[in-house]
Formats: C-alpha cells, sequence, structure tokens
C-alpha cells in the first residue's frame, strides 16, 4: 500500500503542508512589515494599500476605490483626503464625465510604492537567491498551484497585476 493510500495519510499531507505554509507566511509578513517601516512616518499600512490600488489602476473613482479595498465609500474617502493632505495623490475632474472626479497617484505617492516594493523585492530576492535553482523551479510551481487552489488571480504565467487585497506586482518577471 502506497503511502498516499493509507488512511489518514491525506489528512496528515494537508496538516503538513497548512504548518509549512503558515511558517512561510510568517517569514513574509515580516519581510512585508521590514519594507514598510521606512515610510511608516509618513502613511499607514491601509492608506500604502489604497496607494497600491491607484498605482495599479492609474486613476480611479472612489467608489471603484473602496471595492478594491473592502471598506465603505466613506472609509476611502477619509483616507484619501489624507493622502491628499499628504501630497501623496491628487483629485482631477474625469475627462471622459466631467461631472465625477477620479483620483490619482501623484509622483511622491508613486515614489513610495515603488519604493516599498522595492525594499521587500529585494529581501525576497536574497531568500530566494539561498535556494538550490531546483528549490527555486519547486518553489514557483508549488506557489502557483497555491495561488490557483485559493482561486485568486495573479498565479505566476497568468498575466500577473492585479491580487487580492489591493496588492500588486508593479515590475515584470525578469525574461529567461
Amino acid at each position: 500500500m502506497d503511502q498516499s493510500e493509507r488512511p489518514g495519510a491525506r489528512e496528515a499531507d494537508a496538516d503538513a503542508v497548512t504548518h509549512a505554509v503558515l511558517t512561510a507566511s510568517r517569514l513574509l509578513v515580516a519581510v512585508s512589515a521590514r519594507s514598510l517601516a521606512a515610510v511608516e512616518d509618513r502613511v499607514t499600512l491601509p492608506q500604502f494599500r489604497l496607494l497600491v490600488v491607484l498605482s495599479a489602476e492609474g486613476s480611479a473613482k472612489l467608489a471603484t476605490l473602496a471595492e478594491r479595498l473592502g471598506v465603505n465609500p466613506s472609509t476611502a474617502m477619509r483616507m484619501v483626503d489624507r493622502l491628499i493632505a499628504a501630497g501623496l495623490a491628487d483629485r482631477r475632474v474625469n475627462p471622459d464625465d466631467r461631472r465625477e472626479t477620479v483620483l490619482r497617484l501623484t509622483e511622491a505617492g508613486r515614489l513610495i510604492v515603488q519604493d516599498v516594493t522595492d525594499r521587500r523585492r529585494r529581501e525576497i530576492a536574497a531568500i530566494v537567491t539561498r535556494l538550490s535553482p531546483g528549490q527555486r523551479a519547486a518553489l514557483v510551481d508549488a506557489l502557483a498551484a497555491f495561488t490557483e487552489a485559493g482561486t485568486q488571480p495573479g498565479a505566476a504565467g497568468q498575466g500577473g497585476g492585479r491580487y487580492p487585497l489591493g496588492w500588486s506586482d508593479l515590475t515584470p518577471p525578469p525574461a529567461g
């Protein structure tokens, strides 16, 4: 009898995978927290998420931002007002419908998103370079399968771009 056919083997395997994913997620949360530490005096985590959504959208109406962030429009408006006051976002008349306003990043807002993303990318790259080429390939496959199983967009090879919670991968993976 193959180990995977043994009663309880599938549950034990799922428990081992769950434990491994939780452990890895703690590492990724720590990497994320360190990447945000450099800008924590300028923006909160929810405000940073809003900046990332604006970075991915280019410009957006308030209702769209609220929906992407999973917050009430009034909450999004307060966040936007603070970001505008800090010079990280601005409002413009929608060129397609002059009755509407759209929100967009300022250059300062774009630089914050890029800085945090670059810090995160560098730290993850440093971790990944400690893996063997075979481990790297297996990790890409495993993470793509995990993302697909979670039915979220953005798995490797699917074009990337938008992720849950308003996160995005702002630069394409290297060719090759």
